[in-house]
């Protein structure tokens, strides 16, 4: 137990630097850059205190230039799996009696790395294999993850702190163990950050994990690694492996000891996930119930009321549905504009566009970047082709790709007269926005086809300087956006002041970035104490 009652420090978001010219993050980052660019890394399975490579390996490319090479990593085995998760178990016996705050000393550290002598590193890594700008690198690889991990730290002491009453004679106390067991994390290409927090959350709870980064994020997962290693995290607590997720899942759901799945990637993928949990729990593999947290697909919204002022909402299109190529789960991907408007934002959103640069994000002059890879390029490709030759919709924005040296896909703009043509409806995860034109009086019902054209519900925003109609807006879409914005474009979340997750079929909305997320990661134990013990049976009421 530990020798006081510790206040941790204060959580504070973590200041998003510029990188303006002249500044000096910017000339470290560029310098960082080239000569990781100029370099090759060799990402190895961590399984323990081990790094191992097995030989089976494939190349890293940045896809804004996917000739060029600048690493390997190993995939693994069945063995390697097996070996992880049983590292992981024997890990648990030390890491999970470790006083917690030893516990959050550790990932504390791992904060102030990245904040100071890594920051260079990770956003670098992120900016040439995930193809990044800078500023988006920025609010991703360095300040969220940073946020993530000094705010759940605050959020376990005041989860700790949470006690039950206690009354006369009686002392009631609340503990909160970690899960019975270990944890699977899968995370996905387009945050550094969610693959830093959805294994390390687990972990600060006293749990152990086993995780699976995205093929594509191989780069900056081995960055992750190397901080929570210099940080102090002990062998064995966090282990990475990379290779075939079938094979790698099959094994980890197979085990009795799998005690949850912190997620985030595809709906498709989700649901298989959750089918299998569901149908080992029938056949009684589990010593205990799985907790399953997922965050996953949305077909994200911005709906202006006809009061709403032109260059707000093109400039949020223009951001929403543009940086990091749209490949956000939170992009903004359909949009709703009253006729009376459409003109102005059309014209301003045009001009935006037309001004952003593309290419790689060494140039800090490009707004856009390549898409991750060459199936989503072509599956881009596919729809922007489709809107060409439609009758009910047409390309009045961009509509160009081009992969001859990276997977590059303009920024397009579809205008559609059909509020279900597939663009509205489909989630594409590119820089693909399709928009659909209203009569100003149809606003009612515009704002019920909003909430029923999608199965999805992540994020979604409002434009309006009508309060009455904000507020009608912010009833009728209640169900269709995990986190809503008014006058604001619906992605950006920040850890601490919008908890992020959605619901239907965006996943369980379990709030990264709230206590609410850490409390998925504890089995909480009440302990009465009784100080001086009855030693009669009867009761008063038995009295003659």
């Amino acid at each position: 137990m530990p020798k006081g009652i510790y206040n941790v420090p204060d959580a504070i978001n973590e200041p998003v630097l510029s990188y303006a010219p002249g500044t000096k993050e910017r000339e470290q980052v560029l310098a960082t850059f080239k000569e990781m660019y100029n370099s090759t890394v060799d990402v190895p399975l961590y399984i323990g205190k081990e790094e191992i490579r097995t030989g089976k390996t494939k190349t890293i490319n940045p896809p804004f230039d996917h000739k060029k090479t600048v690493g390997t990593y190993h995939e693994a085995e069945k063995e390697h799996v097996e070996k992880a998760i049983s590292t992981a178990l024997e890990a648990r016996k030390a890491w999970a009696s470790m006083k917690w705050e030893q516990r959050a000393s550790i990932f504390l550290k791992a904060a102030d790395l990245i904040a100071g002598p890594y920051r260079a590193k990770i956003n670098a890594a992120t900016m040439i294999a995930q193809a990044k700008t800078v500023h988006q690198a920025e609010i991703d690889a360095a300040c969220e993850f940073i946020d993530f991990l000094r705010f759940n730290v605050e959020y376990m002491t005041q989860l700790y702190a949470e006690q039950p009453v206690s009354s006369d004679g009686i002392w009631n106390r609340m503990e909160h163990r970690p899960l019975e067991g270990f944890i699977y994390a899968i995370t996905p290409f387009n945050f550094t950050a969610i693959a830093g927090n959805l294994p390390s959350s687990a972990a600060l709870m006293g749990n152990v994990v086993v995780w699976k980064p995205s093929p594509h994020q191989m780069y900056s997962a081995n960055v992750v690694m190397e901080v929570f290693k210099l940080a102090g995290l002990p062998d064995g607590v966090i282990n990475m492996v990379s290779g075939d997720a079938a094979m790698i899942s099959d094994i980890v759901f197979e085990n009795p000891d799998f005690a949850g799945i912190h997620y985030t990637g595809s709906t498709a993928v989700f649901n298989a996930i959750w089918s299998k949990i569901g149908q080992n729990m029938g056949k009684g593999i589990y010593k205990t119930y799985p907790r399953i947290v997922g965050e996953t697909g949305g077909k994200d919204f911005v709906i202006a009321h006809p009061s709403s002022n032109p260059e707000q909402v093109a400039t949020a299109l223009a951001r929403g549905a543009f940086e990091f190529q749209g490949q956000k789960c939170s992009a903004a991907s359909r949009a709703y504009i009253p006729k009376s408007i459409w003109g102005a934002v059309k014209d301003k959103l045009t001009k935006d566009v037309a001004s952003m640069k593309m290419g790689s994000p060494e140039d800090l002059s490009n707004f856009l970047s390549s898409v991750i890879h060459e199936g989503s390029f072509d599956k881009l490709a596919k729809y922007i082709d489709n809107a060409k030759g439609a009758k009910d919709a047409e390309i009045i924005i961009g509509g160009n790709y081009d992969k001859s040296v990276g997977y590059f896909v303009d920024a397009t703009v579809i205008e559609t007269t059909n509020p279900h043509y597939e663009t509205m409806e489909t989630e594409l995860f590119g820089p693909v926005l399709t928009v659909y034109v209203y009569e100003d009086e149809k606003w009612d019902e515009t704002l019920e086809l909003v909430d029923s054209t999608s199965p999805y519900a992540l994020t979604g925003a409002v434009f309006s300087q009508d309060r009455y109609a904000i507020e009608q807006a912010t009833k009728a879409l209640e169900n269709c956006a995990g986190n809503f914005y008014i006058n604001d474009k619906p992605t950006g979340a920040v850890v601490g002041q919008q908890p992020f997750g959605g619901a239907r079929l965006s996943g369980t909305n379990d709030k990264a970035g709230s206590i609410l997320n850490l409390l998925r990661w504890v089995s909480p134990r009440t302990i009465k104490e009784t100080f001086v013990p009855p030693t009669d049976y009867r009761y008063p009421f038995l009295g003659e």
